[in-house]
C-alpha cells in the first residue's frame, strides 16, 4: 500500500495531537464542555475557596511560616492542575502532613521552604517524565497509616498550645509535650474560651454535616438540607470570621485577651526564582550546597509523600466517580506545580483529601473548578489580608485539630490485628519513630517493610509431602535469596538422612529463574548424582525450562505433571531393587 504525502502528513498530524493530549488532558475535555459544567464548576470551585482559605492560614502555622504563605502555596495548584490534571476532582494546596513534613526540614524558615519546593517539584517531575511512579508501591499501608497517624497526633496536640495562648513552647514533639503541660498555668482565659468554643462549634456543625439525611425528603425539607449542608461545609470560613469578629471587637474596646495573627503581608507575592543562597541573622552566607547538605532525607521524603497522598487520593475520587486516573501524568502535575509554586513563595504542596472530597460533594464536573478556587485565594491575597490581622490564633488551632483528627483512625490497627498480625509491625515502628523526626518514622516504616518482603522472598513455604518419592512444592517464585534455604530443606530431608531420596520438585510458581538458583541447581543434581537418585523438575514453565535447558545442567530431567515424575521415579526404584536381588 503506499500512501501519499498528504496521508502521511495527516497520520504524522494525527499523532503528534494525540501526544499533546496525554501530556495536555485539558485538551481531552475542553471540547466537550458544556454551559451545565460551568455552573457545578463555579458552585464547587467557590465552596472549596471558601474552605481553602482559612484552611491555608492555619497550615501555615504547622510549617511554622507567616500565615500569607499558605495563600502564597494555595492558588497556583488551581491553574496548573487544570491544564495537566487527570482527575476532575482532585484539588492542589498545602495540607497538614505537607505542612509538617516542610517545618521538621526547613524549621520554619521561608526562604529555604521556598527552594525546597523549586527542589521537589523538579524531583517529581522528573520522576513523572522517567515514569518511576511505580517506586510508590514499595511504600506499604502500615507505613502509610503510622506516619498519617502519628502526623495527626503530632499536629493535633502542636496547636494545644495556640488554644492555651502559651508561648515559647519547643517544637520538638516530647519537649512540646512536656512545657505544653508545665505552662498550663500561663494559659490566656480568652484563648481557652474562644478555642473550646470553636472547637465545639467545629465538631458539631461536622456532626451535623454526617447526619445529613437522603435526598428522598419533601421538597421545603430539602431546601432545609441544602442549607444546612451549605453551612456545615464552609464551617471553617464560618468559624473563621465569627472568631475575627469577636475578636476585633474586643480590641476596639481596649481589651486584648486574644492571641491575634497580627500584621501580614498584602498583595500578591512577586514572580521571581527562588533564593538559592540562605543569609543567616549574624550575616553569614549559606552556600546552595549547605543548604541541601541540610535538607538530607527530607529531600526523599517530602517529594515521595506528596506524590503518595496526592495519587492516593485522585485514585480513591477516580474510583468512586466511575473514571480513570493516569497515575504518571499526576505526578507530573504536582511536580509542575511545585516547580511553579516556587516562583510565587509557594512551600510544597500535594493533594488535600478534605478539600478534594468537598470538591467531589459539590458536584465538579471538571478540572476548571480548581481555577475558581485559586482566584478566591488570589482576591484574598489582594484584598482581605487586613482584616486577617485579627484571626485569633486559639480560631485557627480549632480548624486545624478537626481537619487532622479523622486522621487518627483506630479502626486500621484491629483490623490488621485481625488480618495479618505481623503488619502492625512496620505500622508500630513508623508511628513511634514519626514523633521523633517525621521522616525518619517513614524511612524505619519502609526499612521495616522491605525487610519482611527480603525475608518472605528468602524463605518461601515449601509443601514436603511423601508419596514413596519427597514431593517439594514451592509457594511463590524461586529468587537467588530463597536458594540457601531451598538447598538446606532438601539436603535435610533428603540427602543427608541414612537412606537418600528422589526428590520431585513442583516449580509451577517459579516464573523467573537467576544464574545464583542455576548454580545452585548444577550442585544438587551433583549431589543427586552422587548418592544414586533423582531429582526430577515438573511442571516448569516454558520460559524456565527454556532458561535450565540454554545453562546445560549435568542429570536435568523433567515432566509436565507431578504425577508423571512419580511415576517415573517409581518405575525406576523398581528397576533398582530388581537388578539388586538379581546381583545379590
Amino acid at each position: 500500500m503506499i500512501i501519499k504525502p498528504s496521508q502521511r502528513m495527516s497520520a504524522s498530524g494525527c499523532c503528534s495531537y494525540s501526544t499533546l493530549k496525554a501530556w495536555l488532558p485539558i485538551l481531552s475535555w475542553l471540547p466537550r464542555y458544556k454551559l451545565k459544567w460551568l455552573q457545578m464548576d463555579l458552585l464547587a470551585g467557590i465552596t472549596v475557596g471558601l474552605t481553602t482559605v482559612p484552611q491555608a492560614l492555619a497550615y501555615a502555622e504547622v510549617a511554622g511560616l507567616p500565615v500569607q504563605y499558605g495563600l502564597y502555596s494555595a492558588f497556583m495548584g488551581g491553574f496548573i492542575y487544570t491544564l495537566l490534571g487527570t482527575s476532575k476532582d482532585v484539588t492542589l494546596g498545602p495540607t497538614a502532613i505537607m505542612s509538617l513534613l516542610c517545618f521538621s526540614v526547613v524549621g520554619g524558615q521561608p526562604h529555604r521552604a521556598v527552594l525546597l519546593t523549586l527542589l521537589c517539584g523538579l524531583i517529581q517531575a522528573v520522576m513523572a517524565l522517567l515514569r518511576l511512579g511505580f517506586l510508590l508501591d514499595f511504600i506499604s499501608f502500615p507505613v502509610i497509616k503510622g506516619f498519617t497517624c502519628a502526623a495527626a497526633v503530632t499536629i493535633g496536640f502542636g496547636q494545644v498550645k495556640n488554644i492555651l495562648g502559651l508561648k515559647d513552647v519547643p517544637h520538638q514533639f516530647f519537649l512540646e509535650v512536656y512545657y505544653t503541660f508545665y505552662k498550663i498555668p500561663e494559659a490566656r482565659i480568652g484563648d481557652v474560651v474562644l478555642g473550646l468554643l470553636c472547637l465545639a462549634v467545629l465538631v458539631m456543625l461536622m456532626f451535623m454535616k454526617m447526619g445529613l439525611g437522603s435526598e428522598d425528603v419533601p421538597p421545603c425539607s430539602r431546601l432545609a438540607r441544602k442549607l444546612v449542608w451549605a453551612v456545615t461545609t464552609m464551617r471553617n470560613a464560618l468559624v473563621v470570621v465569627a472568631a475575627s469578629l469577636v475578636a476585633f471587637s474586643w480590641d476596639a474596646y481596649g481589651h486584648h485577651v486574644f492571641t491575634i495573627t497580627g500584621k501580614t503581608s498584602q498583595g500578591l507575592p512577586p514572580f521571581r526564582p527562588p533564593p538559592t543562597s540562605d543569609t543567616m541573622a549574624n550575616g553569614t552566607v549559606v552556600s546552595f550546597g549547605e543548604i541541601v547538605e541540610d535538607f538530607g532525607g527530607g529531600l526523599a521524603v517530602i517529594p515521595i509523600m506528596g506524590l503518595l497522598e496526592s495519587i492516593a487520593i485522585a485514585k480513591a475520587f477516580a474510583s468512586q466517580n466511575d473514571y480513570r486516573i493516569d497515575a504518571n501524568q499526576e505526578l507530573l502535575a504536582i511536580g509542575v506545580t511545585n516547580i511553579m509554586g516556587s516562583f510565587v513563595s509557594a512551600y510544597p504542596v500535594t493533594g488535600s483529601f478534605g478539600r478534594t472530597a468537598v470538591n467531589s460533594q459539590t458536584g465538579v464536573c471538571s478540572p476548571a473548578g480548581g481555577i475558581v478556587t485559586s482566584v478566591i485565594v488570589l482576591l484574598s491575597l489582594e484584598f482581605l489580608m487586613p482584616v486577617f490581622y485579627y484571626i485569633p490564633k486559639a480560631c485557627l488551632a480549632a480548624v486545624i485539630i478537626c481537619a487532622v483528627a479523622p486522621m487518627v483512625d483506630y479502626h486500621v490497627v484491629a483490623n490488621m490485628w485481625r488480618i495479618r498480625k505481623l503488619d502492625l509491625l512496620p505500622f508500630v515502628v513508623t508511628f513511634l519513630m514519626s514523633f521523633w523526626q517525621v521522616q525518619y518514622g517513614i524511612i524505619a516504616g519502609v526499612a521495616v517493610s522491605g525487610a519482611m518482603l527480603l525475608y518472605n522472598m528468602a524463605r518461601p513455604q515449601i509443601k514436603v509431602s511423601d508419596h514413596g518419592v519427597l514431593v517439594m512444592e514451592l509457594s511463590s517464585g524461586l529468587s537467588f535469596p530463597a536458594t540457601e534455604h531451598l538447598s538446606h530443606i532438601i539436603h535435610t530431608q533428603a540427602l543427608q538422612v541414612s537412606l537418600p531420596r528422589s526428590v520431585v520438585l513442583d516449580c509451577h510458581h517459579v516464573s523467573v529463574i537467576d544464574y545464583t538458583v542455576i548454580s545452585e541447581l548444577r550442585d544438587l543434581l551433583r549431589q543427586f548424582k552422587l548418592r544414586d537418585v533423582q531429582l526430577v523438575f515438573s511442571r516448569l514453565q516454558p520460559s524456565v525450562l527454556e532458561v535450565l535447558l540454554a545453562a546445560d545442567l549435568q542429570g536435568l530431567r523433567h515432566t509436565d505433571s507431578v504425577e508423571a515424575a512419580l511415576q517415573m521415579e517409581n518405575n525406576i526404584c523398581n528397576i533398582y531393587d530388581l537388578l539388586t536381588e538379581h546381583s545379590l
